[in-house]
């Protein structure tokens, strides 16, 4: 039997890593809408499955500061690499991000993924709790459906390296 062995990595996202994130979200039906102008802020997931292979983007994940508070949005992992903890991974690190800048309270919509975002921390919330910054972003305004669920998660902040 032969199985194939992987590897991952997450680091904050590059320029060049734009079309491989945007391609992913819209394999999956997600919005685009915002993902170029706030990607400053995303993580991705690398991966390759050999050292001969080049490594490239197989997941990501985004933050929007908005004080804090701060929306987590278009987590999305490539459908040949799931199953394998790297979304986990992803809402980890951005948990982390997030609380670094001093995040408390951390808020995303979802259509499909509640179970997900259910397991890592995450309680439905309804909108009118949403700060009103968070609901103003292009997320709640226009890109998700008004029947997305949102959800939300309270953090620990952890203090700003000076």
């Amino acid at each position: 039997m032969h199985t194939r062995l992987f590897t991952y990595t997450l680091r904050e996202a590059r320029e060049d890593d734009l079309e491989a994130v945007e391609a992913m979200l819209g394999d999956e039906r997600l919005p685009l809408a915002g993902v170029r102008e706030q990607f400053r802020d995303f993580l991705v997931a690398e991966g390759t499955y050999s050292q001969r292979v080049p490594a490239s983007p197989v997941g990501a994940i985004g933050l929007e500061h908005y004080g804090n508070a701060a929306l987590l949005r278009s987590a999305v992992v490539d459908s040949a690499w799931r199953g394998r903890g790297i979304g986990r991974a992803l809402v980890d690190a951005a948990v982390q991000a997030a609380s670094a800048k001093g995040v408390r309270e951390l808020y995303l919509l979802t259509t499909t993924a509640e179970a997900f975002f259910s397991a890592m921390g995450f309680r439905i919330v309804p909108r009118s709790e949403v700060p009103e910054s968070v609901r103003q972003s292009v997320e709640f305004v226009s890109a998700c459906p008004d029947s997305a669920t949102a959800m939300a998660r309270s953090i620990a902040t952890t203090p700003q390296a000076r």
